[in-house]
């Protein structure tokens, strides 16, 4: 990692609640759309449709919160199946995450599924998590919507330490090389395996 990377992830494990609240910002704008697409709509996430990739998101709002509030994560996933609800559910608990993480009591660490995790990085692998799923929504409603530059950026940094070469294939597909040029937020979804010609 270059000094400059390691300086942005420095910051955002720092102000990681201000991450999260950029990320969920960016989400919200995306849920917005899903009045224009089907149930059944593809996404970006590898035989997943649309429904299905909005209760992951509930799911994983929901164990972000739990994270903040009780230090443990043992999450259950919605029964809801369509979208508008599914929606409803979303801006409610990116709401009540955004409040949890704002007031959490410092914990060094909080407990996932038996594992340890620096809380700081899960707050960060939040953000990663809703940021990057807000633009498979939006893929999904067939509206191209970058990533904030400065988000993506940021996220760019946080992302290895998320992402590990066990998890490909499987939670993530292989990263794919950009030219230099290329945004912050195309070397993001680069990283991560994803495309834009992956609906197509």
């Amino acid at each position: 990692m270059s000094a400059s990377a390691g300086a942005v992830l420095g910051a955002a494990l720092l102000e990681a609640p201000a991450l999260l609240e950029r990320a969920v910002a960016y989400t919200r704008a995306s849920l917005a759309l899903l009045p224009r697409a089907a149930p059944d709509a593809p996404t970006p996430c590898a035989d997943w449709d649309l429904v299905r990739l909005l209760r992951h998101m509930d799911d994983a709002l929901a164990a972000f919160s739990e994270a903040a509030e009780s230090g443990y994560v043992a999450p259950d996933g919605p029964a809801d199946e369509q979208p508008a609800l599914l929606a409803t559910s979303l801006r409610a608990r990116a709401c009540r995450l955004l409040g949890a993480w704002a007031n959490e009591p410092g914990r060094p660490v909080v407990s996932v599924l038996g594992h340890d995790l620096d809380t700081t990085v899960l707050a960060a692998a939040g953000a990663l998590e809703i940021a990057v799923h807000g633009w498979d929504v939006a893929q999904a409603c067939g509206e191209d919507r970058p990533l904030p530059e400065s988000l993506a950026e940021t996220l760019l940094a946080v992302a290895p330490l998320v992402v590990r070469a066990e998890d490909r294939p499987g939670r993530f597909a292989a990263p794919f090389d950009l030219p230099p040029t290329a945004t912050g937020s195309d070397r993001l979804l680069a990283f991560l395996g994803r495309t834009q010609k992956t609906l197509r």
